[in-house]
């Protein structure tokens, strides 16, 4: 009787201990993949790669080449900023040039002015002198003698008819009497014969024009050597 109330495993009732899971537990484990027993060594195999590179980017300054993510903004903050500094100077530059420009164009109205003002003073001074001074043309009807001071034959004859062949009307040909000057010479009497006695001058080639005092004729041309 008391073997058969002898109690037993069996004799309790099941609960959630009795049903344990499946596999080693504990101390007990089973056996890691090789994916995980690997990372450990490519961790460090990482480190180390980036422990030599950053080692070599001090060494070798590289490091300074470097673009950090923050860097980036940073550029463009200071581009900006010296971007808008170039136009505030291209502003400021362009606001100078336009002041300069307008200052040159006020100078450049009263220079203007002022030229305007000077030639009109010109010109009144001219008008000025122009009617203090006679009137003078070339008046090919004047009295013209040539005289021949040389000892070539017909020589005043010839320049006579020169001046005659260039419109003169009134052209006479003589000797000279009383002195005769050193050198070819147009002679003219009056101031309003300037004018007439050049013309003659330039037409016979004679550079040398006078006035002189008591001639007989309003023009008189010595011929010399």
């Amino acid at each position: 009787m008391a073997k058969q109330d002898k109690e037993t495993y069996d004799s309790y009732e099941k609960d959630v201990y009795d049903n344990p899971p499946a596999g080693p537990m504990g101390v007990h484990r089973g056996a890691r993949s090789a994916a995980s027993r690997a990372m450990p060594y490519v961790i460090v195999i990482i480190v180390a790669l980036l422990a030599g590179l950053l080692f070599w980017s001090i060494y070798s300054g590289e490091i300074n080449n470097l673009k950090m993510p923050w860097s980036s903004q940073e550029s463009s903050t200071t581009a900006n900023s010296d971007e808008s500094k170039s136009s505030e100077s291209t502003s400021e530059s362009q606001s100078d040039t336009k002041s300069s420009d307008e200052a040159d164009a006020s100078n450049t109205d009263s220079s203007a002015d002022a030229q305007q003002n000077d030639d009109a003073q010109s010109d009144q001074n001219s008008d000025q002198t122009d009617n203090a001074t006679p009137q003078q043309a070339v008046n090919t009807g004047t009295e013209v003698r040539v005289v021949n001071a040389t000892n070539i034959t017909g020589y005043a004859q010839s320049k006579a008819d020169v001046l005659t062949q260039a419109g003169y009307t009134s052209v006479s040909a003589s000797n000279p009497t009383g002195n005769v000057p050193s050198q070819t010479v147009v002679w003219y009497q009056n101031e309003t014969d300037k004018a007439t006695a050049e013309n003659v001058a330039q037409t016979l080639g004679i550079s040398n024009v006078q006035q002189s005092d008591g001639l007989v004729t309003p023009i008189v041309v010595v011929l010399l050597d």
